[in-house]
């Protein structure tokens, strides 16, 4: 009812704010023997963690996954499997001046609203860090996807824009994920200045699913980019997302674009047509700028952390509906 749990055949839910004890996830229908890497999603989460990257948060955590549940000898048991992470680095004095002052462009007020009262520590419920949950569930999914290849980089952030798709998808883009490495101390001298100021910016970000099976996707409310646009769309700081041409449609006679099956993005009648699925995704600027986000540790850019969250989120979906497509045969 609340919101808070995801997917079908392959669903997760989660919980924890962001100032509390600990985060969580419990993931279900995860498969029975699968093999299980305690480092490899540890490696997952680290890609997500704050405190890493120049120009971001100070915040610095570990991240620390402990697998409570759903794991024996190294292989998943096809049980719920649930995760918890700790929180060991709250400064929650930094918040103490939002108690009693609501944030345009956060859930300040509407969760104030909705519910009647909110945790005003880091945004509580509705931090940013509850991300960590979904990158966990993300590292789970990717169990099911041996052959599909899901990698987002960032397209734009402030005036660097990268245009096209890489040769080489499996290039470590890092630390900003933004292809053309030539511009990583540029990128940072950028963020570093950004956060100095109070400021933010925004951007976009590519995703890019190769070796997708056909047929996954229902039709008519479950399509595959109906559902992929909803898990992208839950992410707090993504405001657009098209696939495909998406809004270069607009600007297009059918006799121009009709005849290429390139052109739809790898989704057709929102089944997956084999092809490569491409996706653009949109993200505001950070929404607490000015003297709030010196006195707070705020991103100036949410990007280059939200790259393993928007891969993660793709993941969950797939696995979803390749188990939902499984059960037809």
């Amino acid at each position: 009812m609340r919101g808070n749990s995801f997917g079908k055949l392959f669903s997760f839910v989660t919980f924890g704010e962001s100032h509390g004890p600990a985060y969580g996830v419990v993931i279900d229908g995860v498969p029975s023997g699968l093999i299980f890497s305690l480092s490899d999603l540890q490696k997952c989460l680290d890609r997500r963690a704050p405190g890493k990257i120049a120009g971001t948060t100070s915040r610095n955590e570990a991240d620390q996954a402990e697998v409570l549940s759903g794991i024996f000898e190294g292989k998943t048991l096809g049980t719920p499997i649930a995760v918890l992470v700790r929180n060991t680095n709250q400064k929650s004095e930094d918040y103490d001046k939002l108690k009693t002052e609501n944030r345009p462009g956060h859930a300040d007020e509407t969760t104030l609203f909705k519910f009647g009262i909110r945790d005003h520590r880091g945004s509580g419920r509705a931090s940013g860090r509850e991300t960590l949950c979904r990158v966990i569930a993300g590292y789970f999914a990717s169990l099911l996807l041996s052959e599909v290849k899901v990698k987002a980089f960032v397209s734009k952030i402030g005036p660097f824009v990268y245009s096209g798709v890489p040769d080489d998808l499996e290039k470590n883009f890092a630390p900003y994920s933004f292809p053309n490495l030539n511009e990583t101390d540029n990128i940072k001298n950028f963020l570093v200045d950004l956060q100095k100021k109070g400021d933010s910016i925004g951007g976009k970000v590519l995703l890019v699913i190769d070796k997708v099976p056909k047929g996954l996707g229902e039709p008519v409310y479950d399509k595959l980019k109906a559902d992929l646009a909803k898990a992208m769309m839950s992410i707090g700081a993504v405001t657009s997302f098209s696939y495909g041409l998406g809004e270069q449609f607009s600007e297009f006679y059918g006799s121009e674009v009709s005849n290429n099956r390139d052109n739809f993005g790898g989704i057709e009648g929102g089944i997956s047509n084999g092809q490569r699925i491409l996706i653009t995704l949109t993200f505001k600027p950070t929404s607490t700028i000015g003297e709030k986000a010196k006195e707070g540790r705020h991103d100036p850019c949410i990007i280059p952390r939200a790259i393993p969250v928007v891969e993660a989120m793709a993941k969950v979906v797939l696995a979803d509906h390749l188990l939902r497509q499984n059960a037809y045969r």
